[in-house]
């Protein structure tokens, strides 16, 4: 085989092995759990990979991004407890399952429909995504479970995370806290990990939680409500 051959071959088959790769890493991902339903007072729409909770509020909307290779139906449950208080919810489900393929899906729902009050938020590396997505627009709040920012927030920030967290990298954590505004809210959910903020069993490297993954949820729940609340 000459040199010539070997100069084009060499470089397709690293690529093919890049392909190969990328397409074992983005299948291997955590399906949802078993959907429970909705509460009765909320209306869920699925369409075009997003699901909209509808329910009692009209004023506040919460946009929501999942946590890296995680399906998005996930989170149905804490969107279920938000939409029920009166805080609508758009889940949005991402190419890949990572939400860094679609920081700008919230766009679309913010031109299509009418809220007074928009938030962002998402999990783990979702949360990040959301982060970018803040940074660069004009909301009225972030919020971030187990998750932190990679750039400068103007907007109020509610932070949550679990006692118990395997994940979440503790030190980046701690030095991105320097990227908030003084106006952020901590909040600490005793017992609680990293997957149990969505319904999608157990994470590699998760903590083992010593409460159940309905009280992370409603806790996280409550603190959301309360943050966004106080925002009204």
């Amino acid at each position: 085989m000459n040199k010539r051959k070997i100069r084009l071959i060499v470089p397709l088959a690293v690529l093919i092995v890049l392909v190969l790769v990328c397409v074992v890493y983005l299948s291997d991902y955590y399906p949802a759990a078993e959907d429970e339903g909705v509460f009765g007072n909320v209306m869920l729409t699925t369409e075009d990979g997003l699901m909209y909770f509808d329910g009692p509020g009209e004023d506040s909307a919460l946009i929501f991004y999942p946590g890296g290779k995680v399906e998005y139906s996930a989170y149905t449950s804490l969107m279920d407890r938000l939409a029920e208080s009166g805080i609508d919810c758009f889940l949005v489900d991402m190419p890949a399952n990572l939400a860094f393929f679609g920081v700008d899906k919230a766009d679309e729902i913010m031109d299509s429909y009418d809220y007074d009050k928009w938030f962002i938020g998402g999990h783990s590396l979702g949360g990040v995504a959301a982060s970018m997505y803040a940074g660069d627009h004009d909301l009225d709040g972030l919020i971030l479970l187990a998750s932190y920012p990679t750039e400068e927030i103007d907007e109020p920030v509610l932070s949550v995370y679990g006692s118990e967290d395997g994940v979440l990298d503790m030190e980046k954590y701690e030095e991105a806290k320097d990227l908030l505004p003084e106006e952020h809210t901590e909040v600490i959910i005793a017992g609680g990990n990293h997957a149990q903020f969505g319904d999608y069993g157990e994470q590699d490297g998760d903590g083992i939680a010593t409460i159940s993954a309905d009280e992370q949820q409603d806790a996280t729940a409550n603190a959301i409500i309360e943050f966004i609340g106080a925002k009204n």
